[in-house]
């Protein structure tokens, strides 16, 4: 298969990019992004979701012998790098947490930080942390390109798994040493393979299948070892075809990842302007209380307002909901993991709120989507008073965004209840050394083992 000059100079910087190349904030950038993932994975260990994968992943996709094993995300079991990096990505993606960019309508660490671990515990790759900081940088530039390319060539909109393949691929192409040949296989096997399913399917019908990255992690992994065996893909168009020329053209120049958004609430990010717009209402009003409210009105943009899951059965669906989180966060006054929890669904203000909810869009919204996602909020009490807030945007964009003690309070929320005080507190003191000389292997035992003893033993 030939590789065409586009594809060619991508392939290039993936296996050049050195560390010394990434500028201060990109570096800084990765840090950010590598203790939110972590607080996230901490936090979705706790799933269904990710209980259930872990244990597919230990008992259908064990490393034979003699074959790279890497430990599972938090998990701390050995499997097979591919399983290693499906278990850890569902187990982020099992709690809505996680960065993203808007243009890509979806979610990159997600898939690279489990897949790039599995690399580096599996022994590929050089095992520092320097190139756990250049491998996270690597893989946010190619798979949010990727995801700009995918949406702007296709139809239909499909979910991260789809294009953030691609960017665990070119990480393994880079660990394993691939040739540029072979490389450019596991990109093509990443594309064809990697799970182009109907996200808003999953919008209307929320359940644990959430954004495909799972899969996409998988299907990127295997890809370069297929690849490596002599295994032959088609050409990446997401890559190569003459019509995303642009969107690769700026590799190395323009830094993607500093426009990731970081998420103050764990629900879906189109559903998190409406919670601030009601928030700021709740803030304006000191001592409103929910009970006083008759109805809570929404304003928002198409995609918003198809969140419309109104009575959650299960944590999954709350996260993929509007009118919940809204009701929940006016009910409770903040909005975390404790208002996902099953004794907070059946919560019966929060269920009033949410099913009186009056759900509408905007055309104003609608065409700032998806760079920019707004909203409105309006209370009617029952007093006959209207509280009406201007339209929100909310935190965390790259023009509004959290700060580094913003997103280190997040992580030990996050991180606490799991990971115990001690070791949340070395781990994010390890990650902001990273770079420097701090030791992989220490991180590794942290954030694989699943408790003190195992990383000892690690």
């Amino acid at each position: 298969m030939q590789i065409d000059p586009q594809a060619a100079a991508v392939l290039d910087w993936s296996r050049d990019l050195a560390f010394e190349d990434l500028p201060e904030e990109v570096v800084a950038q990765a840090r950010r992004c590598l203790i939110d993932l972590i607080g996230v994975a901490a936090a979705g260990s706790r799933s269904p979701n990710a209980a259930i994968s872990a244990d597919l992943a230990a008992a259908q996709m064990a490393a034979g012998p003699g074959a790279p094993r890497a430990r599972i995300l938090v998990d701390g079991r050995a499997v097979s790098p591919a399983g290693a990096a499906y278990a850890g990505a569902t187990a982020i993606d099992s709690f809505d947490a996680h960065d993203g960019h808007p243009l890509t309508k979806g979610h990159v660490g997600v898939a690279v930080l489990p897949a790039l671990l599995a690399y580096l515990d599996s022994g590929a790759g050089r095992r520092d942390g320097r190139e756990l900081l250049t491998g996270i940088a690597l893989g946010y530039e190619i798979a949010t390109r990727a995801g700009i390319a995918l949406h702007a060539t296709a139809p239909d909109y499909h979910t991260s798994g789809a294009w953030n393949a691609l960017a665990c691929a070119a990480l393994g192409a880079r660990a394993l040493g691939l040739s540029d040949d072979q490389a450019w296989h596991a990109l093509g096997i990443a594309e064809y393979h990697g799970p182009r399913s109907q996200m808003m399917r999953c919008i209307d019908h929320p359940t644990m299948l959430k954004d495909g990255s799972g899969w996409g992690a998988h299907a990127g992994v295997s890809a370069t070892y297929l690849a490596q065996a002599g295994f032959t893909g088609a050409p990446a168009l997401t890559v190569s075809a003459p019509e995303v020329a642009e969107t690769w053209g700026d590799l190395g120049e323009r830094w993607r990842m500093l426009e990731q958004y970081f998420k103050p609430y764990p629900v879906c990010r189109w559903a998190q302007p409406a919670v601030e717009a009601a928030m700021s209402l709740v803030r304006e009003n000191p001592g409103l209380g929910a009970n006083e409210i008759d109805r809570i009105e929404i304003v928002s943009f198409h995609e918003a307002v198809r969140l419309a899951t109104r009575r959650p059965a299960a944590s999954d669906e709350a996260q993929y909901s509007l009118p919940y989180p809204v009701a929940a966060a006016v009910a409770r006054g903040r909005l975390g993991g404790e208002e996902l929890e099953p004794s907070a669904l059946s919560d019966p203000e929060i269920l009033r709120l949410s099913e009186s909810m009056v759900l509408s869009e905007s055309e104003a919204h609608n065409a700032r989507f998806p760079a920019e996602r707004w909203a409105e909020a309006v209370f009617r009490l029952k007093d006959g008073r209207i509280l009406a807030s201007p339209p929100c945007t909310t935190r965390g964009d790259a023009a509004t965004p959290l700060g580094d003690e913003d997103l280190h309070d997040k992580y030990r929320v996050l991180t606490l209840p799991v990971l115990g005080e001690v070791r949340s507190a070395e781990i994010l003191q390890v990650v902001e050394a990273l770079g420097s000389g701090e030791s992989l292997e220490r991180l590794l035992g942290l954030i694989l083992a699943p408790d003190v003893a195992a990383r000892a033993s690690a």
